[in-house]
């Protein structure tokens, strides 16, 4: 089941499927944060565009492929539409590992990427989470009365808060989580909302309290929104790195892999 963008009224809920810049977000401010501003090419390091989400998976991942190969990899994290219209703006990625199908695709058709260079590198899962034990047992911690907030990714900008969306609406709470929601930039402030108890619940990702053991959380059945196929895409500016080709090669090692399996994500076979 789809959810109903106008019944819950989140600003922009569609710009996934026309990614243009999001309002309100200066470019100049964004290009200023990219974590590798000023440093220059060298063909031994890749310099990735990473989904908030994968933050602490992308960081083990790096770490590996440099002792792998002896390429470093300079990576900067933020919500897939921001990073997209980064890219948009010319900022010098040699990869984007997004937390969709979409925008790298649509970089694809833009000409921003390279063809036939697109890859699946993983499946994300959705939680419904809480930092108190026992707070959520399944999807009826959402309709708690006494609930105030529950805190998810904002959905124009990032697809685990559009696939929060998707599940609200199926579980026929969409009016409980559109009252009471905290919308995060992308899903790790999303989180830091919940541990900072500026929310009781909050859809996160599986990846950032699978390795963690307090709280309680209730896994969303992939049924209940569209799959959050990750892929990844080697951009125009990394055409003639041979480091991000490689990167990107090893995204898809056994590795990698089983480092993605630790952090909560889902594998399949690579390719569009």
């Amino acid at each position: 089941m789809r959810f109903d963008a106008r019944k819950l009224s989140f600003h922009q809920v569609d710009a996934m499927r026309r990614p243009a810049l999001p309002s309100g977000i200066l470019i100049a401010p964004l290009l200023a944060g990219i974590a590798f501003a000023g440093v220059p090419p060298d063909r031994g390091t890749v310099r990735a565009a990473v989904a908030a989400n994968f933050t602490a998976a992308a960081r083990e991942i790096a770490a590996a492929f440099e002792d792998a190969t002896g390429h470093g990899a300079l990576l900067s994290f933020g919500s897939t539409g921001q990073l997209y219209a980064q890219i948009l703006q010319g900022a010098p990625f040699d990869v984007f590992l997004a937390a969709d199908e979409a925008r790298p695709e649509l970089a694809e058709r833009e000409g921003l990427a390279v063809p036939g260079s697109r890859r699946t590198y993983a499946v994300g899962r959705l939680v419904l989470f809480s930092t108190e034990p026992e707070r959520v047992t399944g999807p009826d911690a959402l309709r708690d009365p006494g609930l105030r907030r529950v805190a998810l990714a904002n959905p124009a900008l990032a697809p685990y808060g559009r696939a929060a969306l998707e599940a609200a609406t199926a579980l026929g709470v969409e009016d409980a989580v559109r009252d009471r929601q905290v919308i995060g930039t992308n899903v790790s402030q999303a989180h830091q909302f919940v541990r900072t108890g500026n929310a009781e619940l909050g859809f996160l990702a599986l990846s950032q309290v699978a390795r963690s053991t307090d709280g309680s959380r209730w896994l969303v059945p992939e049924d209940l929104h569209a799959p959050i196929r990750q892929q990844a895409v080697l951009l125009e500016a990394g055409r003639d790195n041979p480091a991000a080709a490689r990167f990107l090669d090893f995204l898809g090692s056994e590795t990698a892999r089983e480092i993605l399996r630790r952090h909560g994500y889902r594998t399949e076979p690579s390719g569009p």
